[in-house]
């Protein structure tokens, strides 16, 4: 199928080529035939795959002979075979002329061929010698295309000499156009004798799955696709390259709708079929798929057999895949195609027929599929309670983003008038119930800007004061919306509106109680989940606003007094919800549980565990876009902190699939940010940035105290030191949280980038300023005496670097630095560890004492940094290490004599954390995973998770391959 393929890479078969070039050459012993069919519908990649595997081929010193057959009736004989001599040998050099000698004999052999009484036979063997000649001893391949009209006296010369009749080496790799081989085709009798040798294999080219559907696309557009776009191109593409090529040039050079090359290519298959089988081609682009037979036959009106017969032939075309299900478009395009094929009465009556035959059908109503036929057959009378009931059983399932989308059609049903009713009036309908289900579906599936519109669309309609369960759905909808000062105000006028009841009250006060704890203000959110508590007790069934409450107190607690005491009181939360159903109270409990093992409490491999466990729970809840969002992204943070950043990317992927929004859309935002400016990756990091300072209209400290560190961070590598104190300076008018450990983040950065402005000479350092930071770091320390002990553990941490940072803007510190690591080494965080040895070092060479440990230090900061693909802390080693002339990769002995074994050897384990590492060493012990657990004071699965985290980064399968390499180390 004609196309730029040229252009465009050679996406999804890498594997497939390596296959074919084996089975051609390696797998085919010396003297013996091989052969490859590849099948595959029209555009799937058979004439690019052909070309790739032949260039790969020549390349091993194969002879490669390449032809097609021609689309004319009966062609002339051997044309395949004679056309791919001619190519052969005008690409022939001067310097091959026995080759091209025995290329022209065999051509002039077929020129003076006659008729004779030795026939065919005759022929054949003569064919076979002059391509003995030719092949001179090597591998000789016959790549043929468009197998399916090959000529009677081809097909004869491969079964001759696939059959091993003929002297001489011979591989041959066809392809054949699957929907071609109909009927009483002369080449699957052909395929058939072949496939009983043991050298022939046939191969169906499958389309592209997803990823490689994106790949393609984005290499031909040039830029990566957005989701919109790629989910686009997989839908009607079906995963043809042909068809993703020609959408993405289209995307890329700005044309809508669908091409005429496109449209004319479908059109001349689906007019190809059987008159029946165009009939069952229309009626399934028309119905909502999969479409059951049964349908079909209601639909359609055949006999079985006829139908039967006519479904074959759209499947053997390849236009349909029929499944247990029922029958599929192979394309969607196919569906765009035909929708203007047909009169708008057709069209109309097709789906009437649909919505008839799904009304008589006995048992369950199909309720979504009524609603759509029905609208498209004009009749929004009959429309609307199905949609009203598809929505209704799309929330039972949890499903609200298909709830969404039927209340959706349900408002438009009611709105819409019927032009072909005698009374085209809008039809009687509760408007204002209908917007408060579309409102409460669109807020559970992420719409957040959407569920404001129609909570105020729906205010309106009522009219009067707002009431207090009002003024609490919009603080709900601001708060997912990542509004959280406007939220706040809602919640508060909630608790002070007239009308407000004992259960709105509790609502109110546990709903706030949670915005609270979100905004960092830990003993405000404590307060209040006290109050909430206190009022849920008078109230029966107030499962959600104890779950709430609980939660934000137990978190409080575990932060501020006890974190024994307050984790007790987070797990019985949820416990509380998962008995009581709700999805969203078990999410929230999921959600400030794995934040605090995370965060505060610094329990980072458990409080991975505790979040990815989440994400899958809230997932079954229909919750993915939403809380599973923000759970991935609480995992991605542990796993950033642990030094897991390769993992973290998997799950920012994952995560990212939903396309989140609002508050959901900012925490997975500042995650991958944290990764992007780890990693260096400047311009993304910025965008990500940039797009959460656009969401974060009325965001707390929680988030813009984050945002703010990050974008400090960001510019210190980009030596933008000024950039980096305004961000600090600006992040520091952000007092109402509790949250020191994010403060004390922060106030490093602004020390830091006062140190490296300092160092760099790019800008004054402002006493003015340092002494304000001095001040904060002393603000810091004084209000986490008041923390729990894991929160000031990790304070102290942050504090050691701030110390040290001060030491550099007169004469860097090195103790201050080794405290620094002994610190973060304590607590398992590869990174600031890291940077604080490189920190170290460069302390000891300004002095020029204890250079050998200076060296070492940098040898250990750098294979942690290049374990973690920190590039611009991998850089700033290598730079110091330059200028010192320390070398990064080998080390010396006492007897002056290189040491690259071990070296090498300690290499193995580079890429391990710290926490991995003492794992590993307990697992060459011998120990199980539940005696590590209890040696190491952690869970038996978060022993697990480490486990199958060393094997991946070792490569080994088995405990004792891994404990080999440990052994090896330790005696290294």
């Amino acid at each position: 199928m004609a196309s730029d393929v040229d252009t465009a890479p050679l996406v999804g078969r890498t594997e497939l080529v390596q296959t074919v070039r084996s089975a051609l050459l390696g797998d085919a012993a010396h003297g013996q035939t091989a052969a490859v069919f590849l099948t595959g519908e029209s555009g799937v990649g058979k004439t690019r795959l052909l070309g790739e595997v032949g260039d790969r081929l020549r390349e091993q010193g194969a002879v490669v002979l390449t032809g097609s057959c021609l689309d004319i009736g009966d062609a002339s004989p051997l044309h395949p075979l004679l056309q791919a001599l001619r190519r052969f040998d005008a690409d022939l050099s001067t310097s091959h002329a026995r080759t091209s000698s025995a290329v022209r004999g065999l051509l002039q052999m077929f020129a003076d061929e006659t008729a004779g009484p030795d026939g065919a036979g005759a022929l054949l063997e003569r064919v076979s010698r002059g391509l003995h000649l030719i092949a001179e001893g090597r591998p000789l391949v016959l790549i043929l295309d468009d197998l399916q009209w090959v000529d009677r006296s081809t097909r004869q010369l491969l079964l001759y000499l696939l059959a091993g009749l003929g002297d001489l080496q011979l591989s041959v790799l066809a392809a054949v156009r699957a929907e071609s081989l109909q009927g009483a085709h002369p080449l699957r009798r052909v395929l058939t004798e072949l496939r009983r040798l043991r050298t022939v294999r046939v191969l169906d080219l499958a389309p592209l799955d997803r990823a490689d559907t994106e790949k393609l696309a984005a290499a031909v557009v040039g830029r990566t696709l957005s989701a919109d776009a790629a989910e686009q191109v997989w839908q009607r593409s079906g995963g043809n390259p042909f068809v993703i090529e020609e959408l993405a040039r289209d995307l890329r050079d700005g044309r809508d709708g669908l091409s005429e090359t496109l449209r004319e290519i479908f059109l001349d298959r689906v007019d190809a079929l059987p008159q029946h089988a165009h009939a069952v081609v229309h009626a399934v682009a028309a119905g909502v798929e999969p479409v059951q037979h049964w349908l079909l036959a209601q639909v359609l009106r055949l006999p079985e057999d006829e139908l039967i017969d006519a479904a074959r032939a759209a499947v053997a075309h390849r236009l349909l895949v029929g499944a247990d299900d029922g029958y599929r478009l192979r394309h969607r395009l196919v569906a765009e195609v035909l929708a203007h094929e047909l009169l708008p009465a057709e069209r109309s009556g097709l789906h009437r027929r649909y919505a008839e035959a799904l009304t008589a059908a006995p048992g369950e109503l199909h309720q979504a599929r009524l609603a759509h036929h029905w609208r498209l057959a004009g009749e929004p009378a009959r429309a609307l309670p199905a949609a009203v009931a598809a929505a209704q059983e799309a929330e039972r399932l949890h499903g609200y983003a298909e709830a969404h989308r039927h209340w959706s059609a349900a408002l438009q049903l009611a709105a819409d008038p019927n032009p072909l009713a005698a009374d085209p009036g809008p039809l009687a309908v509760d408007r204002v119930e209908l917007l408060e289900n579309a409102a409460e579906a669109a807020h559970h599936c992420g719409e957040h800007a959407r569920a404001l519109a129609l909570l105020e669309e729906m205010a309106a309609l009522r009219g009067g004061e707002p009431s207090c369960a009002l003024h609490i759905r919009r603080a709900r909808y601001l708060a997912a919306a990542g509004r959280s000062a406007l939220a706040e105000e809602e919640y508060q006028r909630a608790l002070t509106a007239a009308d407000c009841s004992p259960r709105d009250r509790a609502t109110a006060a546990a709903r706030l109680a949670e915005l609270l704890l979100h905004l960092g203000r830990y003993a405000d959110a404590g307060q209040r989940a006290r109050e909430a508590l206190a009022l849920a007790a008078d109230v029966e069934g107030s499962a959600t606003e104890v779950v709430l409450a609980s939660s934000a107190l137990g978190f409080s607690g575990a932060y501020l007094e006890d974190p024994d005491a307050g984790l007790a009181v987070m797990r019985d939360a949820l416990d509380t919800a998962e008995r009581a159903g709700q999805p969203e109270d078990v999410a929230c409990a999921y959600l400030h549980l794995a934040e605090l093992l995370t965060g505060p409490l610094n329990i980072l491999e458990e409080g991975v565990v505790v979040a990815r466990r989440g994400a899958e729970r809230v997932a079954e809840l229909g919750l993915g876009r939403t809380w599973e969002t923000r759970l991935l992204a609480v995992a991605i943070n542990g796993l950033f902190r642990v030094g897991q950043w390769a993992e973290a990317e998997k799950v920012v992927a994952a995560a990212l699939r939903h396309r989140p929004s609002g508050a959901d859309a900012v925490e997975l935002l500042l995650a991958r940010c944290r990764l992007s400016v780890g990693y260096g990756d400047i311009d993304a990091a910025s965008r990500d940035l940039d797009a959460v300072a656009t969401l974060l209209a009325g965001g707390g400290a929680r988030h813009v105290i984050p945002l703010l560190t990050l974008r400090a961070g960001l510019a210190m590598w980009e030596g933008r030191h000024d950039v980096a104190r305004l961000a600090v300076q600006r992040g520091l008018t952000e007092s109402r949280s509790d949250d020191v450990t994010i403060l004390s983040a922060l106030v490093w950065h602004g020390l830091r980038a006062e140190a490296e402005a300092h160092v760099s000479r790019t800008m004054a350092v402002d006493p003015t300023v340092v002494r304000r930071l001095r001040d904060v770091v002393d603000r810091v320390a004084r209000k986490s005496v008041g923390a729990a002990r894991p929160v000031r553990s990790v304070v102290e941490a942050f504090l050691a670097l701030c110390a040290a940072e001060v030491s550099r803007l007169d004469s860097s510190d090195p103790e201050l630095w080794a405290a620094s690591v002994a610190e973060w080494d304590r607590r398992h965080h590869p990174y600031p560890a890291a940077y604080s040895r490189l920190r170290q070092a460069e302390a000891l060479l300004a002095r020029r004492s204890r250079l050998a440990t200076a060296g070492k230090l940098l040898r250990e900061a750098y294979r942690v940094a290049q374990g973690l693909g920190a590039v611009p802390l991998t850089s700033e080693i290598r730079a110091l290490a330059g200028r010192a002339r320390v070398s990064l990769e080998e080390r010396e002995t006492l007897s002056g004599t290189r040491s690259a074994p071990a070296e090498a050897s300690d290499d193995e384990l580079a890429t391990l954390t710290a926490r991995e590492r003492e794992v590993l060493a307990l697992v060459a012990e011998g120990l199980t995973n539940k005696e590590i657990g209890q040696r190491l004071f952690i869970s038996e699965r978060t022993i697990g998770v480490h486990v199958s985290h060393i094997f991946d980064k070792l490569q080994v399968r088995t405990r004792v391959q891994a404990s080999a390499i440990q052994l090896r180390n330790v005696r290294s």
